[in-house]
Parts: structure tokens; C-alpha cells; sequence
């Protein structure tokens, strides 16, 4: 069930919650759970008792902004220029909705803010995302989007899969999830209010793929952010890791997050859809698709921004290699799906399941608003199977590394604006010091090197 309230001062805080406090402690409400993103996309935040609920949501929570630059590691890696500043969350009551695994714990999501000037918070991915909304707002566009996300379940050290039959893909019951855990998870997502539409197993072993229903482009990236802290917290429950790694096993399958966008006019019909066009496509689509194909070298970094993320971007992969688009082709970096109609979407399948989803949405509508402000035009789809064609009907290559995906983003200014010069600054040191530690594991010796030489030379 979720909670809420409608009254706001006149800054935009919160005003009176105490029938929001009243109503969680009536039904059993202990703790409130405020969550954020950080720039890798982790779920991060405080449990409060709920009598602090009212005095958080006024004053907000106090944190050093060293959260926002940390690695994967545990190395705080930049903003020791000024000493760490403060920054603060401040709840969003109207987002609070109990946990199904433990009743006693209201969730709610969190906007952060620069202490000194009350602004957002500049590396805060989640207005990042409104931003971007707004800005299509400008134009009288409302983005939608649907996020499609892949996942393993595995054994948290040996990586072991849940399920490691062959040939299991799309099996539904016990030979697909013997233990009910991803059938769990979909039941968390529902209570939730997440809008879990379809689950599958797809078509690596022990790999699961659950739909959110569309909606506005904020919300829809609040309900992915969310969705994947559930599937891990509910694969946990079961001593499982749930992991949207790109790349998990060398002989199994890579894991994407696939976003579908449109925009809706002002009269809220949707504005990529034009039946009087032989493919029933809007100018407005083709414009928003060149724009993100414009663009497809720099929202790389975003889309993929771990080492491992390259290893699913090859030939026959199903992951696109090239900067292209499609009619309903799989295999392309965008394709325009066969429905129209209030249907008509144009899908970006050039993402890895550890893409932040707010900097992913983000990254995506502002390229494709760039699109339609200076009117680019699409150049000829690609048909068939596009691994297979010349080089010019194939497109120019997407980066190939994190490395070169980051120095694209860096000499994209566009985006770089877009986004933010901050948070861009901030997310490339963070990848980069990634990169630094990879390049330095490969200086040792590795078993490969061991197996091949040791013996003969």
C-alpha cells in the first residue's frame, strides 16, 4: 500500500505529515527507508525511526557527498578539493509505500540538494532525469518510457547458476524457477507499485528478464531503480545473487536493459505516431531516433559504463557493434517496434543491465530532443542481419571500451552540457579511476599466460 501526501509548502517541502505518519503507524510502520541513487546506479540511503519522519522531510538527511564518489572498491576518488561538503535528501513522502518482505519498513525514494543554495544537488542522477523531462516539456512533449531489464540468479561466490539447463529459455513453473524466487520477485515488484508487465527466462541459463509497463519517463526510471534493489533483496532472501553484470559467463549470454521511448503532444496522443507516413512514423520520431544515432558514441559511456559491458558488444551478440536503426530489427542500435498507433515507440537496445537508469533515461531524451531542435534527418535503416553488411549500411562503429566510450562522452559537449559538466566530470574521474585499477590487474601474470608457456618454452 502506498502513502502520501498532497500538501506542500511553499518551497516545495512537505507540509503537514501527520496523517501520512498516523496512517503508516496504524498499520504496523516502524521504519522508513529513504533511498537515492548514486552515479553507479546502487540503491543507497538511511532507515529512520517513523516518529522522524515529519523533522527529516522538513531539514532532510545530512551526508557527505563522498557517497557520490565512490567506487566499487571502496575508494572515495574525488571532491578532495574542498574537503567533502555536505549535501542533503530530502524524502519524497508521496513515494512511500510498504515493503512486502517486511511490513514494519516504509520505502520511499529521495531527491538530493546542495546544503548552501537549496538547488539539486548537481551529481544527483535522479534530476539528471527530471531535467531532462523538462526539457522536453519546453518543446510541449511528455516522454514515456518502458524499461526491459535482464538479470542472472546465481550462488553469491561460485557464481553458479540457479538454473543451468541448456535450451530453457521462455520455460515457465518449477523448470524455470524451481524455488518460486523469480515469481517472487515479480510479486514484490506488484506490491510495490512497480508494474511488472511479463517474466521470462530467457535465453541464458539461469537468466530472467521482467517487464515494467510504461509511464511518464521519471517515473518509469523510479520504478527500474527500484525494481533492481528488489530483485536483489528478494534473491538474498534466498541466499541467491540477483546481477545485471553485462557479461556474467564467457559460454552464456549477456545481460541488456533495453529502454522504449515516445513522446506524447500536448493533447497526450502519441507524438511518434503519423498514419498518413508508409511506416507510420511522425517526423518528430525520425528526428528524436537521429538524435540519439547522433549522439550513440557519447550515451555509450552512460549505457555501458563498466569494463565488462564491452564483452556483449560483438557480432551475433544480439548487443549492437555499429551506430544504426532498424524496422523492427533486433540487431540494430534502434528499432522502431512493428505496432503504431498509440503503440509507436522507438526502442534503444545499446544498453547493459548495469547502466544507471536515471542517467540512461537522462542521456537518451536529451540526445534525442537535440534531434529534434536542429531537425536531423535518419539516414537508411539497415535490413537483414547488419553484422553481415559493408561497412557504410552497417554505420560507423560504436567505441568498442569503456575507454573509448569516455573519451567520446568527454568530447561530446552537447550531452556533456546536458547532463552536466559536474556530474560528467565526476561520473568519468570515477570510471576512469575503474579503468586505472583494470589496466593494473592486467600487469599481473595471468593463469592463461601459465597455461600457454609454462610447459613448451
Amino acid at each position: 500500500m502506498a502513502f502520501g501526501t498532497e500538501s506542500a509548502s511553499a518551497t516545495g517541502r512537505p507540509g503537514d505529515l501527520s496523517e501520512t505518519v498516523a496512517a503508516l503507524r496504524d498499520q504496523g510502520v516502524e521504519t522508513v527507508r529513504v533511498s537515492y541513487s548514486d552515479l553507479h546506479g546502487i540503491c543507497r540511503g538511511s532507515d529512520i525511526p517513523i516518529e522522524e519522519l515529519a523533522d527529516v522531510a522538513e531539514h532532510g538527511l545530512h551526508m557527505t557527498e563522498a557517497i557520490m564518489t565512490l567506487d566499487l572498491r571502496h575508494n572515495i576518488v574525488a571532491g578532495f578539493e574542498h574537503g567533502f561538503h555536505d549535501i542533503v535528501a530530502f524524502p519524497e513522502p508521496a513515494s512511500l509505500v510498504r515493503l512486502p518482505w517486511d511490513p514494519t519498513v516504509a520505502w520511499c525514494l529521495a531527491d538530493l540538494h546542495d546544503i548552501g543554495s537549496g538547488e539539486p544537488f548537481d551529481q544527483d542522477p535522479r534530476d539528471a532525469a527530471r531535467r531532462a523531462c523538462a526539457a522536453c516539456g519546453e518543446l510541449g512533449l511528455t516522454p514515456a518510457i518502458g524499461p526491459e531489464l535482464e538479470f542472472y540468479l546465481c550462488e553469491p561466490r561460485t557464481y553458479r547458476r540457479y538454473v543451468d539447463q541448456d535450451s530453457s529459455v521462455y520455460v515457465v513453473g518449477v523448470r524455470g524457477d524451481p524455488r518460486g524466487v523469480v515469481r517472487e520477485i515479480v510479486a514484490a515488484c506488484r506490491d510495490l507499485g512497480l508494474r511488472p508487465c511479463a517474466s521470462t527466462q530467457e535465453y541464458g541459463r539461469g537468466q530472467y528478464e521482467i517487464n515494467l509497463r510504461h509511464s511518464d519517463a521519471l517515473g518509469a526510471a523510479d520504478r527500474a531503480f527500484r525494481f533492481k534493489a528488489t530483485a536483489k533483496e528478494v534473491a538474498a532472501r534466498h541466499g541467491l545473487l540477483a546481477t545485471f553484470m553485462g557479461k556474467l559467463h564467457d559460454d552464456d549470454e549477456s545481460s541488456g536493459f533495453h529502454l522504449h521511448a515516445s513522446l506524447l503532444d500536448e493533447s497526450g496522443e502519441n507524438g511518434f505516431a503519423d498514419p498518413s507516413d508508409p511506416h507510420g512514423l511522425s517526423t518528430v520520431a525520425r528526428r528524436f531516433a537521429a538524435g540519439v544515432l547522433d549522439h550513440a558514441p557519447a550515451l555509450t559511456a552512460f549505457l555501458n559504463p563498466t569494463v565488462n559491458a564491452y564483452r556483449r558488444m560483438s557480432a551475433d551478440s544480439l548487443a549492437p557493434t555499429h551506430v544504426n536503426w532498424g524496422y523492427d530489427n533486433r540487431l540494430a542500435l534502434l528499432r522502431f517496434p512493428q505496432e503504431r498507433g498509440a503503440r509507436t515507440r522507438a526502442e534503444i537496445r545499446a544498453g547493459d543491465g548495469t547502466a544507471n537508469v536515471y542517467l540512461a533515461v537522462a542521456a537518451v531524451l536529451f540526445a534525442g530532443l537535440d534531434g529534434i531542435r536542429r531537425e536531423l534527418e535518419l539516414p537508411e535503416p539497415v535490413f537483414g542481419n547488419p553484422y553481415e553488411q559493408e561497412r557504410g549500411a552497417l554505420g560507423a562503429p560504436l567505441p568498442d571500451s569503456l575507454e573509448a566510450a569516455l573519451a567520446s562522452l568527454e568530447a561530446d559537449e552537447y550531452i556533456r552540457d546536458a547532463m552536466g559538466s559536474k556530474l560528467v566530470e565526476v561520473f568519468l574521474k570515477i570510471t576512469r579511476y575503474e579503468l586505472g585499477r583494470w589496466h593494473a590487474h592486467l600487469a599481473h601474470v595471468t593463469q592463461w599466460e601459465r597455461d600457454e608457456y609454462a610447459h613448451h618454452l
